[in-house]
């Protein structure tokens, strides 16, 4: 069924960014004694908000004042360590003119500091392609709560069902689905057989956004 809205993950799903962030997470761990992320690491946090994810990194409570230091020293590596190198995950061009020829309204919903996401999408050249952009710290919790899908859908007066999120995390499958939400799983993250151990899979996996082109009927 043709959707009346999509609502889009940036990080890892509008653009294959994440092993960018792993280069600046590498700096930045050095820095403070933290060990590398591992595989188990990622999927408790990729999705999460930095308010969220310091605390788990270092294993500890932390005031707003210091983990937003920290957000600002790590966001800060990123944004220098992907300056020229951001490229839009493949199909996604495609995919919007699709949704604007059929009056399909477009969100973004992010977990990304205000500061990356400006960054990000004035990088690939998009800065104005999302009219509507919802991030998690605008919402009282972040993923894998839904807040932040369902503010997107209350923004854009679609209903829950007549939206389709695209994500590509685990974390971000299940706030979506929380959110009563259709979701397509991009795997530039996270391996097809990472999502179909979720207790509530995605509706669909693709590889990227010319695979789900290839999938849909409209």
């Amino acid at each position: 069924m043709r959707p009346r809205a999509a609502i889009f993950d940036l990080d890892g799903t509008v653009v294959d960014n994440m092993f960018l962030h792993a280069e600046a997470f590498a700096v930045f761990a050095a820095r403070h004694g933290l060990p590398p992320l591992t595989p188990a690491d990622r999927a408790k946090t990729d999705g999460r908000r930095n308010s969220e994810i310091f605390p788990l990194l270092f294993g500890r409570e932390m005031s707003r004042a210091e983990w937003m230091a920290f957000e600002h020293e790590k966001e800060g590596l990123y944004r220098e360590v992907s300056r020229g190198r951001l490229r839009v995950v493949p199909g996604l061009p495609a995919l919007l003119e699709r949704l604007r020829a059929h009056d399909i309204a477009v969100a973004l919903a992010t977990s990304a500091p205000a500061l990356n996401v400006v960054h990000t999408l004035g990088e690939i050249g998009l800065a104005d392609a999302f009219p509507t952009i919802v991030r998690g710290d605008q919402v009282p919790m972040g993923k894998p709560a839904p807040d932040v899908f369902i503010e997107a859908g209350r923004q854009l007066d679609v209903a829950a069902t007549h939206c389709v999120v695209f994500e590509d995390a685990p974390m971000g499958v299940t706030a979506a689905r929380a959110a009563g939400m259709p979701v397509v799983a991009v795997t530039t993250t996270f391996s097809p057989e990472q999502f179909a151990a979720l207790g509530d899979a995605p509706d669909l996996v693709v590889r990227d956004f010319d695979d789900y082109l290839t999938r849909i009927a409209w």
